[in-house]
């Protein structure tokens, strides 16, 4: 069972949220509509998982980011098209 990373209830069910992220050039910041998220019903905290946080980290870095518009949903950043294949800045796997 999972549990909250804030207080560690599992009380917890997935939802979606609006966040905002900083592109990884610091030009703009734009907001991801319907991201998968964690809430808990205990803390009331809302909160995207680390793999959530690291697959828009790797998009935002893999792609234009030029070409998005200010908002857009997490669905629509996933689906732009890669200029490579996979983060070769990342040594954490």
């Amino acid at each position: 069972m999972y549990k909250c990373e804030w207080c560690s209830s599992e009380n917890i069910k997935a939802v979606t949220d609006k966040v905002y992220w900083e592109l990884p050039d610091g030009t703009k910041a734009i907001q991801i509509d319907d991201t998968p998220a964690v809430h808990c019903i205990d803390c009331q905290m809302t909160y995207q998982t680390e793999l959530i946080t690291k697959e828009i980290e790797d998009q935002l870095f893999l792609i234009d980011t030029k070409k998005l518009a200010k908002v857009i949903t997490f669905e629509e950043l996933m689906e732009q098209p890669r200029l490579l294949k996979r983060n070769y800045f990342d040594f954490t796997s």
